[in-house]
């Protein structure tokens, strides 16, 4: 109720604002059906936007959790610039980023794993690898069309060169740690070669082996094709008794990452529905108000649909932590 104040008003606001609710609510209460029609209409133009969810998604983890012009980022850039790789005699120290490899560990069932029945089953691991190919726009890609190089061969694992040259007499060969001679030149193994038990700098047993396969950088969609092939199939419908084993990649995190971001959905979905079902438990109609949350939950939803589908259509990039976002705004619906 406005207060008079020595022949003065306030509701020199509050009194238009009103008038215009009022005017509006009475065109909305004659021409409902425009009002029904055209949020439904508009939001479904705009939500055709998700069509082009997947050219826009990025999810890469450093680029959204990593700052745009960091201190880390520049340096990089320093190192790009002044110890550029060299493709054709890959080096994996001088490597700027993480690489783009797949790897495995071999950890060994028993004691050692410098016996030749672990190694048989590594060789046999290391086969599949190499065998492993995906096709992509009827092209058939591979580990040897994939792998990065050193004098136009892929970038051998020292340790199974080693088994190979002394086959089933390595577990009786005294293998120095960390640098072993073999031929020429001298293997670093404590790259390759874990939970190592020396004498006398002598490799007594060890108890894991880890194997890495480097690919070039050049075409991160071709390689990140057969990396994700690696992921499915790797190292299913093996038959290992000798050694167990875990695998990653280069993309390990990325996936990780993405996996755990869609399965909190379902759980917030589920935490809905209960407070849904709690909410209308209640026998006071006039407490529970049905309608209006019903609404509210129909109105937020439209208005995400709409938002999200407007920023797709605009080409804005869809990072998948925006898809836990629906379910806070419904929760201050």
């Amino acid at each position: 109720m406005p207060v008079n104040m020595a022949g003065c008003t306030t509701d020199c606001v509050e009194k238009p604002i009103s008038i215009c609710f009022q005017k509006f609510g009475r065109f909305v209460g004659t021409y409902p059906w425009w009002f029904f029609i055209s949020p439904l209409f508009i939001s479904a133009v705009l939500g055709s936007g998700f069509y082009f969810l997947e050219d826009r998604e990025a999810n890469d983890t450093e680029d959204q959790f990593t700052p745009v012009n960091g201190p880390a980022k520049l340096e990089r850039q320093f190192v790009q610039q002044n110890f550029p790789q060299n493709d054709s005699v890959f080096s994996n120290q001088r490597l700027y980023t993480d690489g783009v490899y797949a790897s495995f560990i071999a950890v060994s069932r028993s004691s050692n794993i410098l016996t030749d029945a672990a190694f048989q089953e590594i060789v046999t691991l290391d086969r599949k690898v190499k065998e492993l190919n995906v096709s992509m726009d009827h092209e058939v890609l591979t580990f040897e069309g994939l792998c990065a190089r050193r004098y136009k061969k892929c970038i051998p694992n020292k340790i199974l060169d080693i088994y190979k040259y002394y086959g089933n007499m390595l577990e009786t060969t005294e293998l120095t740690f960390p640098f072993v001679r073999f031929g020429f030149s001298y293997i670093f193994l404590g790259y390759s070669v874990g939970g190592v038990n020396i004498n006398s700098s002598v490799i007594k047993s060890a108890k894991a082996v880890r194997l890495f396969y480097f690919l070039k950088e050049d075409n991160r969609s071709r390689t990140d094709l057969w990396l994700n092939e690696f992921l499915k199939v790797f190292p299913s419908n093996l038959s290992l008794n000798f050694i167990k084993v875990t695998h990653s990649t280069s993309l390990s995190r990325q996936v990780e990452f993405e996996a755990n971001t869609k399965d909190v959905i379902p759980l917030f979905s589920i935490t809905y529905v209960i407070a849904i079902f709690v909410c209308f438990s209640r026998f006071d109609c006039v407490r529970n108000k049905a309608w209006v949350a019903t609404f509210g939950v129909f109105s937020s939803g439209l208005a995400v649909l709409s938002s999200f589908g407007m920023m797709l259509h605009i080409g804005v990039p869809f990072v998948m932590t925006v898809a836990n976002s629906p379910f806070l705004i419904l929760g201050k619906t």
